[in-house]
């Protein structure tokens, strides 16, 4: 049965707004979620960043779109259906891709950032880049019925510190498949952690959702001691990144061991 998205009346009395520019990079199943958290909150500034276009295979799962937007850009119909609904918000749409280039430039020029992407490498990217710039930047990834989120900022550990030996599968639900309710819980818990207090320094809470049992744990994780983006001498990592494509494999030494909170 065909069905559209419903776009609520505009909200007239803004939220308390916050001096914060946030960026998502990826308008799909957790940018949807994430954006409307954000300005929901108060958020004064979203970069929405994606260089796809609407897809009739997964929009579903991506709140913003309809069936109208089908071949439009992600990111500016998402920007449209955001200033109809949060008149007050500054939006900028980009219609680019992150790469090697231009992912450091980005990172600085906000307050932090919400990884809403599905491609793995481009997930280690960002983290990579978050740690050397130090803007704090929200994981999120789903598979099947199973979500994790956390928050890397600085003094805390990142992607790498997380998984052992990053797979070109594990965090892509292009290989897997995707619960799109599960995206949907995600990206709304990655809104609301990037505006959340900080965690202690040198830890991070990773969130995991369990969609068949419906069980959210809460584990506590920790910098890595041989993790080559928190501790490796910077220059080392991002050279390897612009040198070719298998910088984002770079993970040497176990996998440090996670402790229930």
């Amino acid at each position: 049965m065909p069905f559209s998205v419903e776009i609520t009346p505009p909200v007239t009395t803004p939220p308390r707004l916050r001096p914060i520019s946030a960026c998502i990079i990826g308008m799909g199943g957790l940018g949807c979620p994430a954006s409307l958290a954000l300005a929901a909150d108060g958020v004064s500034k979203l970069t929405l960043i994606d260089p796809d276009t609407v897809d009739e295979t997964n929009w579903h799962r991506q709140s913003w779109f309809n069936e109208e937007d089908f071949g439009q850009p992600k990111a500016e119909r998402a920007a449209v259906r955001l200033k109809a609904r949060f008149p007050h918000l500054q939006i900028t749409p980009r219609v680019e891709a992150v790469t090697v280039d231009n992912v450091q430039g980005l990172l600085r020029t906000h307050t932090l950032a919400i990884d809403g992407t599905d491609d793995t490498r481009i997930k280690f990217l960002l983290s990579d880049a978050a740690v050397l710039t130090g803007t704090p930047l929200v994981f999120g990834g789903v598979i099947r019925l199973e979500g994790l989120t956390f928050r890397i900022r600085p003094s805390g550990p990142c992607l790498r510190c997380l998984f052992e030996v990053p797979d070109a599968e594990m965090l892509s639900c292009a290989f897997a498949g995707v619960m799109g309710s599960i995206a949907g819980f995600i990206g709304a818990l990655q809104g609301e952690l990037a505006l959340s207090p900080l965690e202690v320094i040198g830890k991070a809470t990773l969130h995991r959702f369990n969609g068949t049992t419906l069980r959210h744990r809460r584990v506590s994780i920790a910098r890595a001691p041989d993790c080559p983006a928190c501790n490796g001498p910077p220059d080392t990592l991002w050279n390897a990144w612009r040198a070719g494509d298998d910088a984002w494999q770079m993970r040497p030494k176990p996998l440090p061991s996670l402790a229930t909170s």
